[in-house]
């Protein structure tokens, strides 16, 4: 079982995804997926990203914020034939998010597929980092100074870009382990921050 290795043995998968919008009462669908993930502590994280097709226009104020439009999605594949890359990039793996509600809400499109445990990099920050004026992924990843090292993985991303969020929760989660030495504990010692 997962929970009974030691962080060091475990390989760890970041997903992030960034979203159409949705209007009150609408549904809201993934428009981009980013998944980094390895072994936390000795491997190069393998990046992966797609756009991801939507079957209604992404609203004005998501595109602000992430930069896509309906325009930048004609030829994207749909959720549906993404399954297999995001099956194996996740099965297996302790899932990483931060604040991964979205990210869980949007997998369970895939009914009975056991990914996790799942760890919140938003309440392992709250946790660990105290005194921060948010949790945002920017301010904590900038608090712990690994946004140098984000940009040289990603030197022409920025955030709310799936992949470079989905990154910046691996690098951070690996900051603190390392930090706080917690190598060879199980993830239990990470507390109210593991999530079944």
């Amino acid at each position: 079982m997962l929970g009974d290795l030691p962080i060091s043995e475990l390989r760890f998968a970041a997903i992030d995804f960034e979203s159409a919008g949705a209007t009150r009462g609408d549904t809201d669908q993934p428009v981009q997926i980013g998944i980094a993930h390895g072994r936390l502590l000795f491997d190069e994280p393998e990046l992966w990203v797609s756009y991801i097709a939507t079957d209604k226009p992404v609203l004005w104020s998501a595109s602000q914020v992430h930069g896509i439009t309906t325009e930048m999605l004609a030829d994207a594949p749909s959720f549906v034939s993404l399954w297999p890359e995001i099956k194996k990039r996740l099965e297996g793996a302790v899932v990483v998010g931060h604040n991964p509600a979205t990210e869980r809400k949007f997998l369970r499109r895939f009914p009975g597929h056991g990914f996790g445990p799942w760890i919140d990099t938003l309440a392992l920050g709250r946790m660990c980092v105290p005194g921060l004026a948010d949790y945002s992924l920017s301010t904590l990843a900038e608090a712990l100074g690994v946004v140098d090292e984000l940009h040289s993985y990603l030197p022409h991303k920025q955030w709310h870009d799936a992949l470079y969020d989905a990154l910046a929760s691996l690098l951070v989660l690996r900051f603190l382990v390392k930090e706080l030495r917690l190598e060879s504990h199980p993830l239990s010692v990470l507390g109210k921050a593991v999530l079944k």
